[in-house]
């Protein structure tokens, strides 16, 4: 069970299909993912909702940019099987800069670039570009 790799695939298939919204199961971990992919502009927005059954949710609002989904790549680094730690001097770099890593560090879900510059470093959770 990969709960994140489940949550990205979501994000995956839905942006392929050029969806404007996806649900996802809420967590804090995942919170944490989509605050860092709204903030560096691959989602328009994010909210928590809850069923009738008050089982949290996210309703994630999906960003296209003429007509192309924003999100071009996302990929499951660290898995269940396999974890990856990377130290803060050698924290990788997406397509030379332009895409985004996502570590869980002792500070919390924090983008590659925050992380280096914090001096810590971390799991690395997943790649977006």
């Amino acid at each position: 069970m990969d709960t994140i790799g489940d949550f990205l695939t979501i994000l995956r298939n839905a942006s392929s299909a050029k969806k404007w919204t996806c649900h996802v199961p809420a967590s804090r971990l995942r919170e944490g993912i989509l605050n860092i992919l709204k903030s560096e502009g691959y989602i328009a927005d994010f909210k928590a909702e809850e069923d009738d059954r008050h089982h949290r949710y996210f309703v994630v609002f999906l960003k296209y940019v003429q007509g192309s989904a924003a999100i071009v790549g996302l990929q499951r680094c660290s898995k269940p099987g396999c974890r990856l730690y990377y130290a803060k001097a050698k924290i990788p770099k997406v397509l030379g800069g332009l895409g985004t890593v996502i570590l869980t560090t002792s500070r919390g879900i924090l983008k590659g670039a925050d992380a280096a510059k914090q001096n810590i470093g971390g799991e690395l959770l997943c790649k977006v570009w």
